[in-house]
């Protein structure tokens, strides 16, 4: 019988399989630092305002503003992901307030740091 529920821990873990595959294969051109900054994050695909948009969840507000600032590496990575060419390239680098959970990211649509209460893959939503 199959066992539809997914541990979060076997969640994580695919995450992080997944991103060290997509940073083999897709940034594997790039500079040394960036691919060993790419290592301490968690990538996946979110959706905001009914758009997928390309996530990169950093372990610290450091790391999230170094990537913010390297957005041009990032661009298309939607279309790489899904195979979707009408989507955006639209990406947002965030990271986690410990005290109040909310999530803090750098989003290029607006070139702004925004703040989300509640962000999970595949669901976000500005509250």
């Amino acid at each position: 019988m199959h066992n539809s529920y997914t541990s979060d821990r076997d969640n994580q873990l695919l995450q992080k399989s997944l991103t060290n595959k997509i940073i083999d294969n897709y940034f594997d051109n790039t500079e040394s630092w960036l691919r060993a900054i790419l290592r301490m994050c968690v990538f996946s695909i979110t959706h905001l305002e009914g758009e997928p948009v390309f996530m990169v969840g950093c372990p610290n507000q450091a790391v999230a503003k170094r990537l913010s600032r390297k957005i041009y590496p990032f661009q298309g990575i939607v279309y790489y992901l899904t195979n979707n060419f009408s989507t955006s390239d639209r990406s947002l680098f965030c990271y986690q307030q410990r005290l109040s959970g909310d999530w803090h990211c750098f989003d290029t649509d607006t070139g702004c740091w925004i703040s989300l209460t509640h962000l999970q893959n595949s669901t976000a939503s500005n509250e």
